[in-house]
């Protein structure tokens, strides 16, 4: 097996209701990359799996509540994904089916930005810089 694994900085690790379907969404939401899962013994539960968004991993996994791992609504974090056409990474998990948070639109700051919410809970945020 090809280690896919991180060798530095950090990595989220999110535990969702059906990792596998959201996994499966990610590829058409995001064009993550599946790189690896691992099914948990006796169950078709994913006790570990990793994608890749626009070149960063991601950890997934299914809840275990009877090994402490409830299930919980994701709270307090969005992930940021930072692109060079926002509309078309917005267009596209829009079509997959996130739905607006926040919309896209020129920020403040100067920025292309926006908020999505994908189908397990998870706020996506999208950037895209701008020249001055």
């Amino acid at each position: 097996m090809t280690d896919f694994r991180p060798n530095g900085g950090v990595t989220p690790y999110l535990s969702v209701d059906g990792a596998r379907k959201a996994i499966d969404f990610y590829k058409t939401a995001f064009g993550a990359i599946e790189r690896e899962t691992m099914t948990s013994e006796g169950s078709d539960l994913l006790m570990h799996a990793q994608i890749d968004v626009n070149g960063s991993p991601i950890f997934l996994s299914d809840f275990f509540p009877d090994y402490g791992f409830p299930a919980v609504k994701p709270q307090g974090f969005n992930l940021h994904i930072h692109v060079d056409d926002a509309q078309m990474w917005w267009d596209r998990a829009v079509a997959a089916g996130c739905t607006v948070a926040q919309p896209l639109e020129k920020q403040f700051w100067g920025d292309i930005y926006g908020q999505l919410t994908d189908p397990f809970g998870v706020t996506w945020a999208i950037g895209q810089s701008t020249e001055a």
